[in-house]
């Protein structure tokens, strides 16, 4: 996935577009939480929206190896097992491997 970046400036538009928001990492990882947590749009607190963000981030790495879906817990959110320890990134390269997975993720969406 060479050409990610290009991938990513194209989601990031088409996820602003179509949820009328500002999008960046933060907020696409926050839809994919809303997606998993399959309960729709609703008006959640901050740290409901915190533990959103945590289960996209989750969702995301997982295609790598660095999560697995465990099931989900008594109020039904998902819960996930860390697998793997990431490797020490730089914040640059962090940030890349998280966009990978956001992009792998809304491709098998069919999204983008």
């Amino acid at each position: 996935m060479d050409n990610y970046q290009e991938i990513w400036k194209a989601l990031i538009a088409k996820l602003g577009q179509t949820f009328g928001v500002d999008a960046d990492l933060t907020e696409a990882l926050y839809l994919i939480g809303v997606q998993e947590l399959g309960k729709g749009f609703k008006t959640f607190s901050k740290q409901e929206k915190m533990d959103l963000i945590h289960v996209g981030n989750c969702k995301a790495l997982e295609p790598f190896g660095y999560y697995q879906q465990t099931g989900f817990d008594d109020d039904k959110w998902p819960t996930f097992e860390k697998v793997l320890t990431l490797p020490p990134l730089n914040l640059k390269d962090q940030e890349a491997l998280i966009k990978k997975g956001v992009i792998q993720y809304f491709q098998k969406l069919k999204f983008i």
